[in-house]
């Protein structure tokens, strides 16, 4: 007899694998980001209470990239009013509790094995108390400083050297030059089977004038940095599988998987 979990999830690839074959529905997807964006669409969730400026469906992927490397460190750049960290960290609350169950043995909140380490060049006040106030807070902690500034990558080299599992995320300064020295400063600390996302990869797809008053468009932007970083790194590939997947998502071409 067939087993029904194994159907479905060879349909789900199947299903995944068409939709990356649909240029169409593709460029409606980009569509959608661009005149979303412009209505500031991101600005409306929240995770936890804390606000996260992501689209739903990047929220949806991170769960389930979380979930299947279980991490126990995950580095983020760029914090804002730290939805992500909260959320993050709520997930890897969940891996800890998991474990327990799993071996029999008791969680201790009070000692969280996984963490969230956050990099933000400026940590508004409000914000940083917020995150501290969070019930989460305890397996959060912050740095405030330039992502890319030899302190903050040594400081973040250092508490990385005891986890095992890595996952890192970039969202902070989405210039060409600034991501491509995260993923050089940030990419090495990446596991195996973990994941590097490059945020906001999308802005190479959308028209030049969303961006007036930045330094970053097309041209010069997270994604052009992710495929200039590709040239001499092969120890890492783009999940084309979950572009197909997602469709609506501020970063195509962005969920970078390290496969060796």
């Amino acid at each position: 007899m067939n087993n029904p979990i194994t159907q479905f999830e060879e349909h789900v690839r199947q299903n995944v694998s068409e939709l990356g074959k649909d240029d169409d529905l593709r460029r409606d997807a980009i569509r959608f980001v661009e005149n979303s964006a412009r209505k500031n669409y991101s600005y409306n969730f929240s995770s936890l209470g804390q606000p996260i400026i992501q689209y739903p469906q990047d929220m949806v992927a991170m769960q389930e990239l979380i979930w299947t490397v279980r991490p126990d460190l995950i580095i983020e750049t760029g914090i804002a009013h730290g939805g992500s960290l909260v959320m993050n960290a709520a997930m890897l609350t969940l891996l800890d509790y998991c474990d327990c169950v799993e071996s029999g043995d008791v969680l201790n909140p009070a000692e969280p094995q996984r963490k969230v380490l956050g990099i933000d060049i400026d940590i508004r006040e409000h914000n940083r108390a917020a995150v501290e106030a969070h019930p989460m807070s305890n397996r959060i902690e912050m740095l405030q400083g330039s992502s890319v500034a030899d302190e903050i990558v040594r400081q973040v080299t250092e508490r990385a050297s005891g986890f095992e599992c890595i996952l890192v995320c970039l969202d902070s300064n989405h210039t060409h030059d600034h991501v491509l020295a995260e993923l050089h400063a940030y990419a090495p600390l990446v596991t195996r089977s973990s994941y590097c996302i490059v945020f906001d990869t999308i802005i190479e797809d959308v028209p030049a004038e969303m961006f007036p008053d930045r330094q970053w468009g097309p041209g010069d932007n997270p994604k052009t940095a992710v495929h200039e970083f590709l040239k001499t790194h092969a120890e890492f590939e783009i999940d084309h599988d979950l572009d197909a997947k997602l469709l609506i998502s501020v970063a195509p071409n962005g969920y970078l998987r390290r496969i060796a």
